[in-house]
């Protein structure tokens, strides 16, 4: 069972943005991120999502924490839906962030992922690590 903590930031949404993943497995533990001069705090909720399932090299039992209801909910209870819909809402119109949500689907195709979501910024420590490296990857406002 590989463990991955995952958060995504936004300084002002649209705006600059950070992704930050913490990975674990048998004690070991791996941290990534990176960021976009211009995104949304749920596409960076995504992007660590996605590339914190990209990073595992084959295919993997994993118990994923975030801190987005947007991110598990899109997975739990719309995605299926989506899919069905030719990647339409249920009022037809087209589904927001569709290319990170084909992504993510193909990506949970090949692995087993468990979802739970944690309180932002309730003190449970790989979530504020998580969030502390998508905060620092977020680039500075070009000016």
């Amino acid at each position: 069972m590989v463990e991955v903590f995952t958060d995504g930031a936004c300084s002002g949404n649209p705006g600059p943005g950070g992704w930050g993943v913490v990975l674990r497995y048998r004690g070991a533990e791996r941290e990534l991120s990176g960021g976009e001069a211009m995104t949304t705090n749920n596409r960076m909720e995504m992007l660590a999502a996605i590339r914190a399932l990209e990073a595992l090299r084959r295919p993997c039992r994993v118990r994923l924490t975030t801190d987005s209801r947007y991110l598990k909910d899109g997975v739990e209870q719309w995605l299926s839906r989506w899919k069905r819909n030719g990647w339409k809402t249920a009022d037809k119109k087209p589904v927001k962030n569709s290319e990170l949500w084909r992504e993510l689907d193909r990506l949970l195709g090949r692995h087993e992922v468990r979802w739970h979501w944690v309180r932002g910024h309730s003190e449970h420590a790989e979530n504020e690590r998580a969030d502390a490296l998508a905060r620092a990857a977020i680039p500075p406002l070009e000016g």
